[in-house]
């Protein structure tokens, strides 16, 4: 089978430059913006811990963000195809991050809230929760573990 290849492309612009550049390390705003074809513009600065705006989404923000988006589509998918009928779903994902010269993330936890129809197979649904994991291509790009907590209930609602 031949694998297709996708490419994606970004603009990130930094915003930060005060009138002196980065003549010292207290000098300069952290902000940018990132701008994709014709999407809406992402504000963006580094985490407040690193000087930065926290009314702004920062790289580690985003990280986690693309980890919970790609599983959460991946499950839909896998839950339309087992005929498990998805109302709800909804993440609070946390990240680790150590810093140092060879820091980073150590770890991600999805915490996703799930409602399924009634009488859909609940162990089925978080099954597929280890498949999306499985198959999301963020989740596939980093080193480090990811977690997956789900909670699944029943819509009651629906009749």
């Amino acid at each position: 089978m031949t694998q297709r290849e996708h490419h994606y492309q970004v603009s990130v612009t930094w915003t930060g430059n005060r009138g002196s550049g980065t003549e010292s390390y207290k000098a300069y705003d952290r902000d940018f913006e990132i701008l994709a074809g014709s999407k809406p513009v992402i504000s963006g600065s580094s985490d407040p811990a690193f000087r930065g705006d926290a009314q702004r989404w920062n790289p580690e923000d985003l990280l986690i963000a693309s980890v919970s988006a790609c599983h959460k589509l991946w499950y839909l998918h896998l839950c339309a195809e087992a005929g498990i009928n998805v109302f709800t779903y909804s993440d609070r994902a946390e990240g680790t991050m150590r810093e140092g010269k060879h820091g980073g993330f150590t770890r991600i936890v999805l915490n996703p809230t799930i409602t399924i129809r009634p009488g859909d197979d609940i162990g089925l649904a978080i099954e597929l929760h280890h498949r999306a994991h499985e198959y999301c291509f963020i989740a596939n790009s980093v080193n480090f573990e990811i977690a997956c907590h789900p909670v699944i209930t029943h819509d009651v609602k629906v009749k």
